[in-house]
C-alpha cells in the first residue's frame, strides 16, 4: 500500500479516475441487464458477457487516459502544478464524463427501442431532424432524462475534484527515475488494455459475438465499441425502391416463390427426399488462392497440382465457378452466406450491423459442426460471423494443435489437414465440418519437415512467369498445397468415415495474372483470373464423376451441397443448387471493388458495369472479338438488369437475411 502511495500524484490521480470511470460503466451494463429483457438468462449465467465488457471498457478508459498521462507529463500541463492547470483538466475531464454519460443515455434509448446498441445507424435520423426530435420528444421522458444526466454528471465531476484535493495533499517528492519508470510502464499497461489481449490480433467487437447470443454480445458491448465500429459502414444501406424494380428480373433466375416486389421474399423452401436416412458428412476445404489457370485441371503446362486433377476426374468438378469478389474473407463470408460480399472499401465480415446471417449450414440437423484454422480466427472478424450464426460451433485453431507454428498464417496446411482429420475420425455423429488453408500465400513458407519428401523444383523464372507464376516460391507454394491435398486424402481414406462422407474444395479467390494462351485473352485483361476457381464435390461411393461446364459461383456451394444430400432445407438468399440450374439461369456475379464495378458471366459474355460513372460494356470470354450488333444489344440490356438486381439484393440481403432463432 505504501509504494502506491509513493508513486507520482499524476499517476495515483489517472489510476484514480481511470476506476472512476470504470465504476459508472460496469453500473451501466448491471443497468442495462436490470432494465431490460433479461432473455431468460440469471446473473450467475452472464460472468462471460460481464468479464468481456470490462476489458471493453478497459480500452475505452485507457483511450481517455493515456491522453491524460502523456499531456499531464508536461510540466506546464500538469494537472498539480497551477491552480490553472487544475480547473482545465477538471473542466475537459466533466466533458468526458459528460459525453461518457450521454453515450450511455442514448445507448439505453436506443436498446429499448431497436434491442440493439447504439450504432452509427443513428445518425442517419439527421437527414429528418425535425421529423425525428419530435418522434424523441414524443416517445421518452427527455426532461427527466437531461435533469438525471447533468444529475450524474455533476456527481461524477465532484468525485474528480475530490479525487485530485486528497491527492493533491498528499504530495511526497518522487524520484525521477521512479517517475519515468512508472510513465513507462503505465503507457505500456494502457497500450496492452487499448490491444486488448496478447495475441496477434487486438481485441475487436466480433469477439462479442462468440459468446453463442446476441443477447450476450449485446450485454458484452458498450456504446463506444458498437458506435465507432460501426461508424465507417453508415453508408452500407440499400434502397429499396431500385430493389422492388429489379425483383421481377431476379424471381425467374431463384425460383422466389413470392412474386410480389412488395414483400422482397427470397426464401424458398426445398424439400428433402433422403427417405430420412442420415445425409452424409461433409468437409468443406476452402483453399487459399486456388486460381484456375495456374493449377493442372486446365491444362497449365508446369502441371501443378497433379493429385487434385486425380480427384477431379473422380468426382463432380466445375470448370466454371467464379468467386463473386477477391480476397479471403470476402470468399468465406460468400460461401456461408451466399451473399456476394459487396461492402466497400472494408469487408461484410468487419460490419457490425451484417453479423447476424442465416446459413445453410444450420439446415444440416444432427451434425455436429466444425472449423478449422492454422491460424487465429480473429483475423477480419472472422470468428464473429461463424460463431454468432453456425449453432454449436466449434472453433480449433492454432493453439488447439500439436503441430509448430511456421509463420503468421499459423501451421502449415498439411499439418492442418493432418489434425483436421484426427479430430474428426474421433466424431461419433454426423459432422460438418469446414478446413481453411493459408499455406498459398505470401510468405510461401514450406516446413523443413516436408522438404525430404516433398521436392522443390527449379525451372527458368521466364518459363515460371509464362504460365502464369510470379516467382519460383509462389509456384512451389502451389504445389505444395496440392502435396497437402495429397496427404489429407490418403489419411482421410484409412478412416471409417470416408465412405459416407462428401469432400467439398473450393478456392476462395483466385489471382490476378498473365493466363497467357491457356485461356482466352480477355481472362487477363478483365482479371477474371481474380474469379475464377476450382469447385470440386469428391465422393466415390455416392455418386459418379462428371466434369460440369455449369457457370456457377461460390454462393452456389451450400446450396449445392444440401441439393446433393437430398436434405429439405431453407434458402434465404443468392446461392441455388447448381445441379439444378437451367442452363438458361446459369450465371455469375462479380463485384470488383478495386475498379467500383459489377458485373456478370452469363454464357459466352462478361458484361461490366462501373457503379459511379455507368460506364458498362460486354466483352466475350471465349475468344470472339467480334460480337455481332444485334447481340451485343440484346445481351447488354439482359446482362444490365441481371447485374443490378443481383447487386441491389446483395446490399439489402446483407441486413436483411437473419437467423431465426
Amino acid at each position: 500500500m505504501n509504494r502506491i502511495f509513493s508513486l507520482p500524484r499524476l499517476i495515483r490521480w489517472i489510476l484514480t479516475v481511470g476506476c472512476l470511470f470504470l465504476v459508472v460503466m460496469t453500473m451501466m451494463r448491471v443497468m442495462l441487464y436490470i432494465f431490460f429483457s433479461k432473455q431468460g438468462y440469471s446473473f450467475s449465467e452472464l460472468a462471460d458477457p460481464f468479464v468481456l465488457g470490462l476489458r471493453y471498457d478497459l480500452r475505452t478508459v485507457a483511450l481517455v487516459l493515456i491522453i491524460l498521462l502523456v499531456a499531464g507529463s508536461i510540466p506546464m500541463f500538469h494537472p498539480f502544478r497551477t491552480d490553472s492547470t487544475k480547473k482545465c483538466w477538471i473542466f475537459l475531464l466533466g466533458i468526458v464524463a459528460f459525453l461518457l454519460l450521454l453515450f450511455y443515455f442514448i445507448d439505453f434509448a436506443h436498446y429499448s427501442y431497436l434491442a440493439q446498441r447504439l450504432n452509427a445507424s443513428v445518425l442517419n435520423y439527421l437527414h429528418d431532424t425535425a421529423i425525428s426530435l419530435n418522434m424523441v420528444w414524443q416517445s421518452y421522458p427527455l426532461i427527466k432524462l437531461t435533469i438525471a444526466l447533468l444529475l450524474v454528471t455533476a456527481l461524477l465531476i465532484w468525485l474528480i475534484k475530490l479525487s485530485h484535493k486528497a491527492i493533491g495533499k498528499d504530495h511526497k517528492p518522487v524520484s525521477k527515475r521512479k517517475r519515468i519508470l512508472s510513465f513507462v510502464i503505465l503507457f505500456l499497461l494502457f497500450g496492452l488494455a487499448i490491444f486488448g489481449r496478447i495475441n496477434q490480433y487486438p481485441l475487436r467487437w466480433s469477439d462479442a459475438f462468440s459468446l453463442g447470443s446476441d443477447y450476450k454480445a449485446n450485454l458484452a458491448l458498450n456504446p463506444f465499441e458498437s458506435f465507432f465500429n460501426t461508424l465507417k459502414f453508415r453508408k452500407s444501406s440499400y434502397d429499396v425502391n431500385k430493389l422492388r424494380q429489379v425483383y421481377p428480373v431476379l424471381t425467374p433466375h431463384f425460383n422466389l416463390t413470392t412474386k410480389d416486389s412488395a414483400l422482397l421474399n427470397f426464401e424458398r423452401v426445398l424439400s428433402g427426399n433422403n427417405n430420412n436416412r442420415p445425409a452424409p458428412n461433409i468437409i468443406l476445404v476452402i483453399c487459399e488462392s486456388f486460381s484456375g489457370y495456374k493449377s493442372s485441371m486446365w491444362g497449365n503446362p508446369l502441371n501443378t497440382t497433379p493429385f487434385f486433377d486425380s480427384i477431379s476426374k473422380k468426382g463432380i468438378f466445375f470448370d466454371q465457378c467464379f468467386t463473386p469478389t477477391y480476397g479471403t474473407a470476402r470468399g468465406v463470408w460468400a460461401t456461408i452466406t451466399g451473399i456476394p460480399d459487396i461492402e466497400s472499401p472494408t469487408t461484410a465480415s468487419r460490419n457490425p450491423a451484417a453479423v447476424d446471417q442465416h446459413t445453410i449450414i444450420n439446415e444440416f440437423n444432427g451434425h455436429e459442426k466444425l472449423y478449422f484454422l492454422g491460424g487465429s480466427a480473429s483475423w477480419a472478424n472472422i470468428r464473429g460471423l461463424l460463431t454468432n450464426n453456425i449453432r454449436g460451433l466449434r472453433i480449433y485453431e492454432e493453439e488447439d494443435f500439436e503441430a509448430p507454428k511456421i509463420d503468421v498464417w499459423g501451421i502449415s496446411d498439411k499439418n492442418l489437414l493432418l489434425e483436421a482429420n484426427k479430430i474428426i475420425s474421433n466424431q461419433t455423429k454426423p459432422f460438418f465440418a469446414i478446413i481453411q488453408t493459408a499455406d498459398n500465400h505470401r510468405p510461401y513458407t514450406i516446413p523443413e519437415e516436408d522438404l525430404t519428401e516433398f521436392k522443390k523444383i527449379i525451372l527458368p523464372i521466364d518459363s515460371v512467369r509464362k504460365y502464369g507464376f510470379e516467382s519460383l516460391a509462389e509456384m512451389n507454394a502451389f504445389r505444395y498445397t496440392d502435396f497437402g491435398f495429397q496427404k489429407f486424402m490418403e489419411a482421410a481414406s484409412r478412416q471409417p468415415y470416408f465412405d459416407h462422407t462428401i469432400f467439398v474444395f473450393v478456392g476462395d479467390h483466385g489471382i490476378p495474372g498473365n493466363a497467357g494462351d491457356m485461356f482466352p485473352r480477355a481472362w487477363t485483361e478483365q482479371r477474371l483470373t481474380s474469379f475464377h476457381v476450382p469447385f470440386l464435390l469428391y465422393a466415390p461411393k455416392l455418386f459418379s464423376p462428371q466434369r460440369n461446364h455449369a457457370i456457377c459461383s461460390q454462393v452456389d456451394v451450400l446450396p449445392t451441397i444440401a441439393g446433393l444430400c437430398k436434405i429439405a432445407y431453407r434458402n434465404t438468399t443468392l446461392g441455388r443448387n447448381v445441379l439444378d440450374v437451367a442452363e438458361s439461369s446459369q450465371f455469375a456475379f462479380i463485384f470488383d471493388p478495386d475498379n467500383n464495378q459489377t458485373g456478370i458471366i452469363k454464357g459466352d459474355y462478361y458484361y461490366r458495369k462501373n457503379i459511379s460513372t455507368g460506364n458498362e460494356g460486354l466483352i466475350s470470354i471465349t475468344g470472339n472479338e467480334n460480337i455481332p450488333d444485334n447481340n451485343y444489344k440484346k445481351a447488354t440490356t439482359e446482362l444490365r438488369l441481371l447485374t443490378d438486381g443481383i447487386y441491389e439484393a446483395s446490399k439489402y440481403l446483407l441486413l436483411n437475411n437473419k437467423k431465426k432463432d
